[in-house]
């Protein structure tokens, strides 16, 4: 085990990390995680466990608590946060299960569109011939998803404006997981008061920017608002939900799904991890972080637009950019393939237009982790040269192994293109500085 944990050091040193959902967090943080925290069972909120010898991890979590209400501007006698989910989607899932009921009907951003799993997607199965739930969330309750405009890629409100009429959902979600534009939650708001629904805000993505302002804030206009905790916002495995003090009763409901509807003790050790971030999160250097991931995805989104590429919506106001390469004729599963294979760490992720979400037509690339280990704008421009020809290579492989995504992977071994770009990109990644870890103390060297 610990010369895997050297192994995935070395890879993560040496890589580009482009996965929009990563980050790199601190050595402060790591320490949380391997701490004597580890060993305590704290089921229930601070001062009403059900055992005993919770004094000091009380005063943990409602740290953790102050902190994030702290981070984000929140008034703590409107606003509320629950800091035991294990991560976002148990999150979302705490928050259908206290504020709705079974069978009752919400409204997401569809999977293909940049949505989220956890936000209710479902298919058909042609095999069963009949719709298949996907998540748990469409097993419980009635999905009818919102879409992107096909053309535009930006969030068709209209769309969602006349099925909500119909479809009278109890809640409707705005966030995504792939969707490169900010969100319109004054149209979200007044589309939910029309149709008497709540509004719940999955801002895991983009926590980080909204703590800083590089995002607006979805906390002046909706009732409930979940977040990861390791994306943006550079933490610990986590999350959190936030939720309006009111009438309504979602605090008592909230906090019970979590516990004990939902999950048993909750990990202290991550929460003082999420604890330790957000302190980090409110410093003047963590907002300049903030503004360069956005610097930083917008340099990279318009370098590979200077190239001839096509970006869905045309660019980025976030950290991440959605590249369609359907006009190269390949998919998304192949160019994460090669790009695997050189070092280069991307998701294949489906793009307006795609049929499937099996076969995407593009991948998703996000700037948080490598701004963490300081590149700019400059830096961007040469990770989109790095791209441009792990491209060039996937459409030469392409033509030597024919479609089957089997057949290209084989075509993929002791390529000589594949291994000098691999090279090239590994010492270019070493030329950074690494969070959490001592690179001259690893196992493992260039």
């Amino acid at each position: 085990m610990y010369d895997l944990i050297e192994q995935e050091k070395f890879r993560q040193y040496t890589s580009l990390e482009l996965i929009a959902s990563e980050n790199f967090t601190s050595r402060a943080v790591m320490d949380c995680l391997g701490s004597a925290l580890t060993n305590k069972y704290s089921e229930g909120l601070p001062h009403a466990r059900y055992y005993g010898g919770n004094e000091i991890v009380d005063q943990v979590e409602e740290l953790c608590q102050k902190r994030a209400l702290q981070a984000y501007g929140l008034d703590p006698e409107k606003w509320g946060v629950n800091v035991q989910p294990y991560s976002g989607s148990p999150a979302n899932f705490a928050v259908y299960t206290g504020l709705l009921r079974p069978h009752d009907r919400i409204m997401g951003l569809d999977l293909p569109s940049g949505g989220h799993l956890t936000h209710g997607f479902y298919t058909y199965s042609k095999k069963e011939g009949t719709r298949k739930a996907v998540s748990a969330t469409s097993v419980y309750f009635e999905s009818l998803p919102y879409q992107v405009d096909q053309t535009t890629g930006i969030v068709n409100y209209d769309q969602l404006e006349r099925d909500a009429a119909l479809f009278k959902p109890a809640m409707i979600i705005a966030g995504g997981s792939a969707y490169p534009r900010d969100w319109d939650y004054a149209r979200f708001r007044k589309i939910a008061d029309d149709n008497g629904a709540l509004l719940l805000m999955d801002m895991a993505h983009i926590s980080g920017l909204v703590a800083t302002g590089e995002q607006k804030s979805p906390f002046e206009y909706c009732d409930v608002v979940t977040t990861t905790t390791h994306k943006s916002l550079r933490g610990p495995r986590a999350g959190m939900i936030f939720f309006r003090k009111d009438e309504r009763g979602f605090e008592h409901k909230i906090n019970q799904a979590v516990f004990p509807a939902l999950q048993g003790g909750p990990h202290e050790h991550q929460i003082a991890g999420v604890a330790t971030q957000l302190l980090e999160v409110m410093t003047p250097e963590f907002k300049t972080y903030s503004a360069q991931v956005r610097k930083n995805a917008a340099a990279l989104g318009e370098k590979l637009k200077s190239l001839g590429y096509t970006l869905a919506t045309g660019g980025t106001e976030n950290h991440l950019v959605l590249w369609d390469l359907k006009p190269q004729k390949i998919t998304g599963s192949k160019f994460e393939k090669v790009c695997d294979a050189v070092s280069i760490t991307l998701n294949k992720n489906c793009v307006p237009g795609d049929r499937s979400a099996v076969t995407p037509g593009g991948v998703r690339i996000g700037a948080p982790a490598m701004t963490t280990r300081k590149l700019v704008e400059a830096d961007f421009e040469q990770i989109a040269m790095f791209l441009h020809e792990a491209l060039g290579i996937a459409l030469k492989l392409q033509e030597r192994s024919g479609p089957k995504l089997v057949d290209f992977v084989k075509c993929l071994e002791g390529d000589e293109e594949v291994t000098a770009l691999r090279k090239k990109v590994n010492e270019f990644a070493a030329g950074f500085p690494m969070p959490g870890f001592d690179p001259k103390e690893m196992k493992y060297k260039l």
